[in-house]
């Protein structure tokens, strides 16, 4: 981290996703340490190069998916996928740990939002813009059924990727269980929790948001402490996972400066 924007940069010149197509070279990467966000592997598939990428994703926690010639044709930019194609992140993932760093150098409780299930880059880079101009510590996404750092988050997140670790792990549950040990606690956004402005949402605090059509998950909503409601006076019954988001970050810094 140098004047507080994090040595983090795109891993191609556009901050674009690299696309890596080929066994050798899909196995490469892995074994390189590149962030592979996702992985297309022609169903079917099951000589030894597939059973190699399929180990080496697997001990990553790769989401992986088995699709037909004609989707990775689609998929393919070369012509030349071998029956794999794997996406690689925009921009390098942080760890748990840096994110606390952040908190400890700034001498603040640790605020963090973590994020279950949002599958929309465009919801994802929102909210990590918000986590930035909120003085949250940074953003915890998990591996599977979650956006990973692509150029949409990178461009949504006006510039706030640069400054605002996000890190993705494999269980949030347990990521939860682990930040308790250090101290936090867990609220979660709920339509059918308290009211937002009763609650007491200082100290170290992690904020959960859950996906529009599911909300958070069940294993992850038992993880939580508390659930807050946002008070709704329109005639819908929801707001978009960025907005909620939004809201309930902002109630968290009204809270902390009172």
């Amino acid at each position: 981290m140098r004047d507080g924007r994090l040595e983090r940069e795109p891993l191609t010149e556009s901050a674009g996703e690299m696309i890596i197509e080929g066994r050798n070279a899909v196995i490469e990467a892995f074994r390189a340490g590149k962030p592979i966000d996702k992985l297309f592997i022609l169903d079917g598939a099951q000589d030894g190069p597939i059973q190699t990428i399929r180990r080496e994703a697997k001990k990553h926690g790769t989401m992986t998916r088995f699709v037909t010639r004609e989707r990775l044709d689609q998929l393919s930019e070369t012509g030349k996928h071998q029956g794999v194609i794997a996406y690689a992140a925009a921009y390098e993932y942080a760890e748990v740990e840096d994110i606390l760093a952040a908190a400890r150098a700034k001498n603040e409780p640790p605020f963090i939002i973590l994020l279950d299930n949002i599958e929309d880059p465009h919801n994802l880079g929102a909210i990590i813009r918000t986590a930035n101009l909120a003085g949250a510590h940074g953003v915890i996404i998990p591996k599977n059924r979650a956006a990973g750092l692509t150029a949409t988050v990178a461009r949504t997140s006006a510039g706030a990727l640069n400054y605002t670790p996000v890190a993705r792990v494999t269980n949030l549950g347990k990521t939860m269980e682990e930040l308790k040990k250090q101290g936090l606690w867990f609220v979660c956004a709920d339509m059918d929790g308290t009211t937002m402005y009763q609650l007491d949402l200082t100290g170290p605090v992690g904020l959960v948001i859950g996906s529009e059509g599911d909300g958070v998950g069940r294993l992850v909503r038992e993880k939580c402490d508390l659930a807050a409601s946002i008070p709704m006076k329109g005639d819908i019954d929801s707001l978009n996972a960025s907005v909620a988001a939004g809201v309930l970050a902002y109630e968290i810094v009204r809270q902390r400066s009172l």
